[in-house]
This record gives structure tokens, C-alpha cells and sequence, in this order.
């Protein structure tokens, strides 16, 4: 591939990123729990609401995380990245555009619609992330990966802006216009947005090649996905750094999964107007973007374990800080705050895992990855609705997270990035050299 080409190839890879967080932000995080909370589940108590909406996001990403490593190997297997990121960003599109369709107390509804958007997007990332080895080389990965997330918060933010002029604005100019029907056509919009910016990548981003391993030549494509996890499984050991990365991912990622997530139910639930809680969540998309540039830059000085720790540490204030969070000013600053570190965390920890991995299996280990990632989203949310259920309010809740951030910490200090470079690059040879011997 020539030098335009890649760079090509990586612009159009990063703007999944721009065309996706329009559902991370509009659906997950800022219009959707807002709308649920206050429609949806209109006659409900305020806490069993956001109860309700913390279950809704643990069972969707339930689904996720136990079809993820699956379809990881079945596309590693098929030579089918691409297209399996086409149908899971399809499903995600069309869960999105049917919340449209949500009316008073239909949240039940809402919760089945949010869940086919949930795993369309959730299952569309683990092909998107497999493909970030192929796409950018050993000494520019961190780059690109935080090259992505900037560019998703630049691109999830600007629709969040339009759709915050729909509902905030619209209404006051236009007689008739209620701020529930601009949020119900914001849902369309992110659908549109989605399907629209996803295309580059279809387009210039080629899929790796595929690998058959020895004995696998007449397999099913499932049934060589399940022959491979079980190997995965038993080769697991082998890739100790790899291993002990993805733990030490999901441990943190359950504080930080959990903050995204309920951050705007939790601001609900204190009573928190519609402006703070959408116009805080639009600062932090347009804040963050520069800060995940700027951990990309920091992990070449300061090497990329201590940039995630920097982030956890910072997380770890932050929930410590909601467990006092009363004013409406106090919101927006623990916004910017979680902006400065959000991209920077989770880019950092994509790459990382990237570097760990050999890339003939990105897809079958980015599975995993995404498992982590979803198992992050099931156990946070799941455990704040339980405590937010038992003592009937959530600051409990808030403050627990910071279990996570330091167990992860610790966790993550037990990784060895050279060795597992090395072991990665290894098994990538050895499965080269045995495709060549059978060809």
C-alpha cells in the first residue's frame, strides 16, 4: 500500500469512529437516558427509573459481550471483518430509527429497541477494532487509535449540538413543536448520521487476509470459530502480558463504562435540569477531542501504562467527587474533568491490546477485548441500579467505583508490553511460516 493510500485508509477508519458516537452520545449517553427517564418510564419513582435504565444497559451489553468473541473468530475465520461490521451497524441503525416510535410510558419498548441498537453498535466495534492492526503499523497505532476517538467526539459532538438546537430550540420558534418530538426525530438523525459516515470505510479500508490454520481447510465457518476459541482459550497462558491487560481493562472499565452511562440518569434522579445534563455532555464530547490528541502525544513521551494510570487516578477523584455532587455548576466541572481523561483511557487500552495481539487473530482477541468492554458495561450499571434499589438514591453507588480505577491500576503494573510485543510478533511468524508450509 502506498503512502496516500494508507493515509487514506486511516482517515476512513477513524471516521467510523465519527459516524458511531453519534449513537454513544445522543442514544447512550446524553438525549435517550433523559428521554427514557422522563417519558419512557413516566409515573415511575425516580430512582427505579434510573434502576431501569441501569438494567436496560446491562442486559443489552449482556448479549453483546456473549456473541462477541464468536463472531470475532467466525470473521478472523471467513476473511469477513468488514461485512460483519455492515450487518451489526445495520441492526444498530434500525434499533435506533424504531425509538422514534416510543411514547409515554412505553419503556419496555424502549428497553427492547435501545438493545437492538446496544448490540448492533456494541458488535460493529469488535470488527472496527480488529481491523485498527491492519491498519496502522507498530509505531503509529497509539496515534491512530486516539486519532479515532478525537474524531468521535468531534463527530458525535456536532450531532449532539444539532440535536440540542432541535429540542431546546426548535420548540420556542416553531408553534406546535414540542421538545418530545425533537427527541424522538434526534433518534432518526443518529440513524442517518450512522449509516451515512460509515461508507469511508466500506470504501477505501481494505479487509486483511484471511488465515486458515491447519486442519481447518473444510470447516464451517462456526464451526472453526468454536475450534479456534477453545484454542484461544488453551493458548490464553502463552499470552500472559495479553492476558493479564484484558483484566486489568475490564476491571477499570467498569468505572469507566459505568460513568458514561449513568452519568445524565444520575443528574436526573437529583433533579438536574434537561440543559445541564445534555449541554454538560456536549462540553465533554468537544472538550475531549483534544485531550485524546494529547494522549496520543503524552503516551510517546511518557510510554502508555503511565498514561492510563494517569487517567484511572484522575477517574478516581471524579468519583469520589459525585458522591458530593449537589449543585448543577458541580456537574458541569466534573464533566470537564471526565472529558480530560475519557478518550485518552479507553484509546490508550485499545492500542495497548492491539500491540499484545498477533494479528492474524485481531478479530478473535478483539472479541475478548470487546467482551471485557461489554462485561464492563453489565456488572457497573447492574451493581449501581441494585444499591441505587436498596438505599433508594445512587451516591453510594457513585463513589464505589473507585474499587475499579485502583484495582485496575494494580493489575495493569503486572503487564510487561515488551515481552508481550514480542510474543505476539512470534506466534504472528510462526503462523505465517506454517501457512507457507501448507500452501
Amino acid at each position: 500500500m502506498d503512502q496516500i493510500s494508507h493515509k487514506r485508509a486511516i482517515t476512513a477508519w477513524t471516521m467510523y469512529d465519527w459516524a458511531n458516537s453519534a449513537f454513544a452520545t445522543t442514544i447512550m449517553a446524553a438525549v435517550l437516558p433523559v428521554y427514557y427517564t422522563s417519558v419512557a418510564t413516566a409515573g415511575l419513582p425516580a430512582n427505579i427509573a434510573t434502576a431501569y435504565w441501569g438494567y436496560t444497559s446491562s442486559i443489552s451489553a449482556l448479549i453483546a459481550a456473549i456473541i462477541s468473541p464468536i463472531l470475532g473468530a467466525v470473521a478472523d475465520f471467513s476473511g469477513a471483518k468488514k461485512k460483519f461490521l455492515t450487518i451489526f451497524m445495520l441492526l444498530g441503525v434500525t434499533g435506533t430509527a424504531l425509538l422514534y416510535f416510543i411514547q409515554t410510558g412505553d419503556w419496555l419498548l424502549a428497553s427492547i429497541f435501545f438493545t437492538l441498537g446496544n448490540i448492533g453498535f456494541a458488535g460493529s466495534l469488535v470488527y472496527y477494532d480488529a481491523l485498527l492492526p491492519h491498519v496502522a503499523g507498530p509505531d503509529e497505532i497509539d496515534q491512530v487509535s486516539s486519532r479515532g476517538y478525537a474524531m468521535g467526539y468531534i463527530g458525535g459532538g456536532l450531532l449532539l449540538a444539532i440535536n440540542l438546537v432541535m429540542i431546546m430550540v426548535v420548540p420556542e420558534l416553531v408553534p406546535g413543536i414540542d421538545a418530545g418530538l425533537m427527541m424522538r426525530l434526534s433518534f432518526l438523525t443518529v440513524a442517518v448520521w450512522w449509516a451515512v459516515f460509515t461508507l469511508p470505510l466500506l470504501l477505501r479500508v481494505k479487509e486483511p487476509p484471511r488465515r486458515i490454520l491447519p486442519g481447518e481447510e473444510n470447516f464451517h465457518p462456526v464451526q472453526a470459530s468454536f475450534k479456534r476459541l477453545a484454542q484461544t482459550f488453551k493458548e490464553i497462558r502463552h499470552y500472559r502480558d495479553l492476558a493479564m491487560a484484558l483484566l486489568a481493562f475490564w476491571i477499570y472499565a467498569n468505572g469507566i463504562g459505568t460513568i458514561i452511562v449513568m452519568a445524565t440518569a444520575y443528574g436526573n434522579e437529583l433533579g438536574f435540569g434537561r440543559t445541564t445534563l445534555i449541554g454538560t455532555l456536549l462540553m465533554v464530547q468537544f472538550l475531549a477531542a483534544p485531550f485524546a490528541f494529547l494522549f496520543g502525544w503524552l503516551s510517546r513521551k511518557i510510554g502508555t501504562k503511565k498514561s492510563i494510570y494517569l487517567s484511572l487516578t484522575i477517574y478516581t477523584v471524579i468519583a469520589i467527587a459525585g458522591y458530593f455532587l449537589y449543585q448543577e455548576w458541580q456537574f458541569w466541572v466534573l464533566g470537564a474533568a471526565v472529558a480530560t481523561v475519557q478518550g485518552g483511557s479507553q484509546a490508550l487500552s485499545r492500542s495497548l491490546i492491539g500491540r499484545l495481539m498477533p494479528k492474524s487473530k485481531s478479530a478473535e482477541f478483539y472479541g475478548f477485548f470487546s467482551v471485557s468492554e461489554k462485561f464492563a458495561s453489565i456488572l457497573g450499571p447492574a451493581i449501581f441500579g441494585v444499591v441505587s434499589t436498596i438505599v433508594g438514591h445512587s451516591r453510594l453507588s457513585i463513589v464505589s467505583l473507585i474499587i475499579f480505577f485502583l484495582l485496575g491500576m494494580f493489575l495493569l503494573s503486572k503487564v510487561n508490553v515488551e515481552r508481550g510485543m514480542e510474543t505476539a510478533q512470534q506466534e504472528e511468524q510462526q503462523m505465517i511460516d506454517r501457512q507457507a508450509a501448507n500452501a
